[in-house]
């Protein structure tokens, strides 16, 4: 699914317009990048929770040249399963 048929999806779900739907889902993606970028975690209770983890400075090597590279430190957003979303999925 992309975020068109997400859109087309919320839309027919709640009865509402496709702009309607797009501006909400756009409004969710928003709020949850938002608190990301401020450090804070999203607990959605049910389905999951997205937060941020520090990745540290790490060496790595060049596939094609075999050259030593330094890949710098980064922020990566990480999304774990709640146990209804696991339970739905397995079912």
């Amino acid at each position: 699914m992309n975020k068109a048929e997400l859109i087309k999806a919320v839309a027919s779900g709640a009865d509402i317009s496709s702009a309607d739907a797009a501006r909400a889902v756009d409004s969710v993606f928003g709020a949850i990048t938002e608190m990301l970028q401020s450090g804070s975690d999203v607990r959605l209770a049910g389905f999951g929770s997205f937060s941020v983890v520090e990745r540290k400075a790490t060496s790595g090597r060049n596939p094609r040249t075999g050259e030593s590279i330094s890949i710098p430190a980064s922020k990566q957003p990480k999304f774990k399963a709640g146990k209804t979303l696991k339970d739905a999925v397995n079912t």
